[in-house]
């Protein structure tokens, strides 16, 4: 306990924004969308798919800005940088009123077995599962099925981060409608100037990319193989960040392009780590460098989408025909 209170001292010297360089990533990531739309503008309607993938690559670090942004790593006391990144959150469907409550709690209430799906794919044990109403193992499944990743700008940016939350709490989340608006006025006006099929490659094709790695991201960095779980009673901050969120290994370019949060058991030990920070950390502090991983390797991929339910027999995580096969465990 005492060495993981050692590493987590560690990450302080790392938890400290260089103002210029944020400001000077995010002019950098601008220019690299610019670029990439405009090849895709300019490219014939059968090549138009590639940058235009790219672009969509490339706002999964736009939306790093914004996440680092929320738990107040970057931007902090700028109010052009709250402005902006307001904007963003508003027309790309993610209100910033509903990121920071679900995030924030999922930060404090990670790799929790009950209570964690808020902000978080949710995770139950086989006897848990074997015990649910079908309707309810419906759900479930329906929350863990890869087509809801896939569909991610569809499933849970405009229906989680905006139409659920505002019905949920319309005070607290007005902005969700105006989100909605805004994101669709703005596709629309591209379609009505600039022509429809140069909308779906610049504004919707982009966004549909990014919202599917991302809520691929996000799931792989707390459903993989090695992944540790404790008992609820015996829940530690440090180990679940530590244990039961993994290190994505990626490509220099993809790790650009990502914002560095395939470093995300730091990020779990240290919101405060601005992204750009976090390899210079990684490689630092001795005790950060042995996670459990994954990677964009089709059979690590696959591996982790058939992570369904965590059995406290085996102590790992299991698919839908082990839990079929498994007598119904203890409870974790």
């Amino acid at each position: 306990m005492a060495k993981s209170r050692d590493v987590t001292r560690q990450t302080a010297a790392f938890a400290k924004e260089d103002r210029r360089r944020t400001w000077l990533e995010l002019a950098l990531t601008l220019a690299v969308v610019a670029g990439l739309s405009t090849l895709t503008f300019f490219a014939p309607v059968w090549l138009k798919i590639v940058p235009a993938f790219l672009v969509g690559l490339t706002w999964v670090r736009m939306f790093i800005f914004f996440h680092d942004w929320a738990h107040k790593a970057i931007f902090t006391k700028s109010p052009l940088g709250d402005a902006v990144m307001t904007v963003y959150g508003v027309i790309t469907m993610v209100p910033p009123s509903v990121w920071q409550q679900t995030h924030d709690y999922h930060h404090q209430n990670n790799a929790k077995m009950v209570g964690a799906s808020i902000g978080s794919y949710p995770l139950i044990t086989v006897r848990m599962y074997k015990s649910l109403k079908p309707n309810l193992q419906f759900w479930y499944r329906v929350a863990r099925h890869p087509l809801t990743m896939l569909f991610g700008y569809f499933t849970i940016f405009l229906g989680g981060m905006c139409i659920s939350a505002f019905r949920r709490d319309p005070s607290a989340h007005r902005l969700g409608p105006v989100s909605i608006v805004v994101h669709y006025a703005l596709g629309i006006t591209l379609g009505l100037t600039l022509g429809w099929t140069q909308a779906f490659f610049l504004f919707f094709l982009p966004m549909f990319v990014s919202c599917a790695v991302g809520c691929y991201l996000f799931y792989a960095q707390h459903n993989f193989p090695s992944i540790q779980l404790r008992d609820r009673r015996e829940w530690d901050f440090t180990f679940a960040a530590l244990h039961s969120s993994s290190m994505f290994e990626m490509s220099p370019i993809m790790h650009w392009l990502t914002g560095n949060i395939g470093y995300h058991h730091i990020h779990h030990l240290n919101h405060k780590v601005p992204f750009y920070r976090l390899p210079e950390a990684y490689a630092a502090v001795e005790g950060l460098q042995s996670p459990g991983r994954t990677s964009w390797a089709p059979s690590e991929v696959w591996a982790c989408l058939q992570l369904k339910l965590w059995d406290p027999d085996k102590q790992r995580m299991v698919s839908w025909d082990e839990a079929d096969e498994s007598p119904a465990a203890s409870p974790a």
